[in-house]
């Protein structure tokens, strides 16, 4: 008989792409049904929930292998992939592609946020010539000093007449320095008498207010490494630098194929049919991960159209939602094995969204088989997508870091638990409504907390997962004061 993975109380591995639908809320969420308290902002979604005794992940992680068809596939195939070591399958996977790609020429325009795909080496001596520091006076030799007739020497003029000993000519702030200048008296430090001469109010010491020509950096020495996030700075010293465009990963492109019948794009869910939430989530947030979405596309329970949708696409990752369990319609297994496509990744031990998948195509293309309930799908987007997008794009990896946890937060006996979190002071405050199936506590978080298989208690520092717009500096979370009134 075909083998079927039956969804745990409270996992959510629904295989819609909707809200409302997850299969039960277990003892780790709050019923969208229970009675809570009315409050403003935040305060809504906070939770206090009840640890349980640590219990340590068990090894045993699956290795790759072809994709196989549900009902060929034994039982003992369905040990899942721990959440780390998803977590780096993933990351590998992208690195090995993203390596082999040539770096794109891009304009300086368009290069804000990127990331060096090389290191950035100065083309030209900084400064190129020996530049003055202030506006003021270029000086040789002792004083006092004749002043030369002929008008101050300017920025982006040619080289002046050098300077011979005892004379004095006007020079503005970044012009060139004449030769045989032995310093520059600022205009506030000097002063000049009836006679044509300049008198210094001040010691003169040899080379003050002169930028010496290399005084940066020579020509060919490494400004930056790769990997080196493209900031306005950056793009500031590339210019003085003399880059005209710079070395940067190509952006993976992206397709998102949003699974099911029963999904509506527009109005009130009625007649058993849902909203679908997934489609008009995931394109931004892909998008704010460093990834050109090509399309999101929707299509029916339909086997043959999502094998040609999957098999035609151009993209460098496609992107599923629901489909990945072993439902009637499920169809992600069987397509892929129709593929001829190899398992990475087939289930990760995390809740919500254990039924994820990752999958390697032809060539250098991948699929990521997101559940179908939107909390569930995040957790997918955050353990597989996001590893492998930073890679394909040469991001830098942000350093992990952890937060004490404000709360008791109760926990899988077996697997990791992501969730909803918001910074408050010093802390992360766990909130409510973080079933697979809702996106009410995503919405209002800051990132998602990494629970080990246990729970956590007050005061344990938990791993946090910022959200790619959530703005919090790691190592130093900030009170976000209002949300909390």
């Amino acid at each position: 008989m075909p083998q079927e993975r039956a969804a745990e109380p409270g996992t959510g591995s629904g295989t819609r792409s909707g809200t409302g639908t997850g299969s039960g809320t277990g003892p780790d969420t709050v019923p969208a049904t229970a009675p809570v308290p009315e409050s403003d902002g935040v305060d809504e979604a906070l939770a206090l929930v009840a640890p349980q005794r640590a219990v340590r992940p068990q090894p045993g992680d699956r290795e790759s292998r072809p994709a196989e068809p549900p009902e060929t596939r034994p039982a003992e195939a369905h040990r899942a992939t721990a959440w780390p070591a998803a977590r780096e399958v993933a990351a590998r996977a992208g690195a090995a592609i993203g390596a082999a790609r040539e770096p794109r020429r891009t304009p300086l325009a368009q290069a804000l946020g990127q990331v060096l795909a090389q290191p950035l080496r100065a083309l030209t001596d900084l400064p190129s010539f020996d530049t003055s520091a202030m506006d003021g006076w270029a000086v040789a030799g002792p004083g006092p000093w004749a002043i030369r007739s002929e008008g101050a020497v300017l920025a982006g003029h040619s080289a002046a007449p050098a300077l011979e000993d005892g004379t004095a000519v006007r020079i503005a702030t970044g012009a060139r320095v004449p030769a045989e200048t032995t310093a520059v008296i600022r205009s506030e430090h000097s002063r000049t008498d009836t006679g044509g001469h300049l008198h210094a109010r001040r010691e003169v010491v040899p080379g003050q207010d002169i930028r010496p020509r290399g005084q940066e950096c020579r020509s060919g020495d490494r400004l930056l490494p790769a990997g080196t996030v493209v900031t306005p700075a950056v793009l500031g010293l590339a210019a003085a630098a003399g880059y005209d465009d710079l070395p940067t990963p190509h952006r993976p492109r992206v397709e998102v194929l949003v699974l099911g019948d029963e999904l509506l794009t527009a109005g009130l869910p009625h007649d058993g049919l849902i909203r679908d939430a997934l489609g008009p989530m995931l394109g931004p947030w892909l998008n704010a991960l460093g990834a050109d979405v090509l399309a999101t596309r929707r299509i029916g329970d339909d086997a043959e159209a999502l094998h040609t949708a999957v098999t035609d696409s151009a993209a460098d990752l496609v992107i599923t939602t629901g489909g990945t369990a072993a439902g009637p319609v499920d169809h992600v297994h069987p397509v892929l094995a129709k593929a001829g496509a190899v398992l990475l990744v087939d289930g990760v031990k995390v809740r919500p969204g254990h039924p994820m998948l990752l999958a390697r195509l032809d060539g250098a293309r991948h699929l990521v088989g997101l559940p179908g309930n939107p909390l569930a799908a995040v957790s997918g987007l955050l353990t597989l997508a996001e590893p492998l997008l930073r890679a394909l794009a040469g991001a830098p990896v942000p350093p992990p870091y952890r937060v004490p946890v404000r709360d008791e937060i109760h926990g899988h006996p077996h697997d990791t638990r992501l969730v909803p979190v918001v910074h408050q002071g010093d802390e992360v405050v766990p909130l409510h409504y973080n079933g697979p199936a809702m996106l009410r506590g995503i919405a209002a978080a800051d990132g998602m907390a990494v629970v080990p298989p246990g729970g956590a208690r007050p005061g344990d520092a938990l791993e946090i997962l910022d959200l790619p717009w959530s703005g919090f500096p790691a190592h130093g979370a900030t009170d976000q004061g209002a949300c909390f009134t």
